[in-house]
C-alpha cells in the first residue's frame, strides 16, 4: 500500500472494522515514513459488470466514475457526500444482483434519477440535463413540469 502523500510503501494498520454498508473492510493506516493517515478500503471483487455504452461499445462499470457523475450533480447543493456513497454502493448491489452481468449505460442512468430525484430536485435536474441530453431551455422546462406535478 502506497502512502498518498509521501509515497512511501511502510504502513501500519491503525484501525480495522467493516464499512457501513458491510460490502468493504475500511483500514486506518499511518505511514512509517512521514506520519500521516489515511484510509484504505477493501472490496471483493468477484462480479465484473460490462455497461454497454450508448455508441455500443462496452466497458468495465467504474463506482468512482458514477461517484465522480452524482458529485458535478450535487454540486452547491446540501446533500451530503454520505449519500452520494450510499447511492452509488445501492446501484452497485443492484446491478451485481440483476440477471445479466452486462448493463445498458441507460439504465444505470434511470435507477441513478430514481434515487436522485427522491433526495434533491436541483441535482436530479443536474444529473437529467445530461444523462437525457437536454438540448434546448424547453427541454428543461418539461422536466422542471413533471417535477412540479
Amino acid at each position: 500500500m502506497h502512502c498518498p502523500y509521501c509515497g512511501s510503501k511502510e504502513s501500519e494498520v491503525v484501525e480495522t472494522r467493516d464499512s457501513e454498508d458491510l460490502d468493504a473492510i475500511r483500514r486506518r493506516r499511518a505511514c512509517q515514513k512521514c506520519e500521516k493517515r489515511f484510509t484504505t478500503y477493501e472490496r471483493v471483487e468477484n462480479v465484473y459488470l460490462i455497461v454497454i455504452k450508448k455508441d455500443k461499445k462496452r466497458e468495465q462499470f467504474d463506482r468512482n466514475k458514477l461517484r465522480s457523475g452524482l458529485l458535478k450533480a450535487i454540486e452547491k447543493t446540501t446533500v451530503p457526500l454520505s449519500d452520494i456513497d450510499r447511492i452509488v454502493t445501492e446501484v452497485e448491489r443492484e446491478l451485481k444482483t440483476a440477471d445479466s452481468v452486462e448493463v445498458e449505460s441507460k439504465k444505470i442512468g434511470q435507477m441513478v434519477a430514481v434515487k436522485l430525484k427522491k433526495l434533491d430536485k436541483v441535482a436530479y435536474l443536474r444529473f437529467a440535463s445530461v444523462f437525457k441530453r437536454f438540448v434546448d431551455l424547453e427541454d428543461f422546462e418539461k422536466e422542471v413540469k413533471r417535477l412540479t406535478k
